[in-house]
């Protein structure tokens, strides 16, 4: 099936930048062709998204990978953080979000690109293709992965102790994955 359909999505999330804590109101919107003609899998690859920008990017902050202070902080103080590789500048969070959004409607939809703004940058808005988001993040990533995982497992360096950075939702409990439950 080769039909093209787009959505939009409002949500808040907060972004570290140059040493500050800023609230961020994002709008996006996802320009995607759907690759199932099972209505089923449409339907649940349109609530995995749902699910993900609700559960695991509203409420949330972006952080740089270089922002070792800012990231033990943050997570000290149990604020959910998305750790990224550069600076939360709308242009890469709205990549970083395409890539995990095609990961995780796993080839029933796939976003061909998104228009991506916030009230931070003044409305203006970005629109990326996914290869030119593949081109610079791929890879084996939070983002790449088909779960509703959001962060890195971490090791301490007192004694080499794991740290989870992030709750272990997985499809099947959620009632989102693509196979019917069996009636017993």
């Amino acid at each position: 099936m080769s039909i093209k359909i787009q959505k939009d999505f409002v949500f808040e999330s907060a972004i570290h930048f140059e040493g500050s804590f800023l609230i961020n109101l994002y709008e996006l919107t996802l320009h995607m062709t759907v690759e199932t003609d099972d209505m089923r899998e449409q339907n649940i690859a349109m609530e995995r998204i749902n699910y993900f920008l609700a559960n695991h990017v509203e409420n949330h902050i972006w952080v740089s990978t270089e922002e070792k202070k800012a990231l033990e902080a943050y997570q000290k103080a149990n604020i959910p953080i998305l750790e990224i590789p550069e600076e939360p500048f709308d242009q890469i969070i709205g990549m970083i979000l395409l890539l995990k959004i095609n990961a995780i409607t796993e080839g029933k939809l796939s976003v061909t690109n998104i228009i991506f703004g916030s009230k931070l940058t003044n409305n203006i808005k970005f629109n990326t293709s996914d290869e030119e988001a593949e081109a610079l993040f791929a890879g084996k990533f939070w983002w790449t992965n088909s779960t509703p995982t959001t962060a890195y497992v971490r090791h301490s360096n007192k004694k080499e102790k794991v740290v989870k950075l992030f709750r272990e939702d997985n499809w099947n409990d959620l009632g989102l994955s693509w196979k019917e439950a069996e009636n017993d």
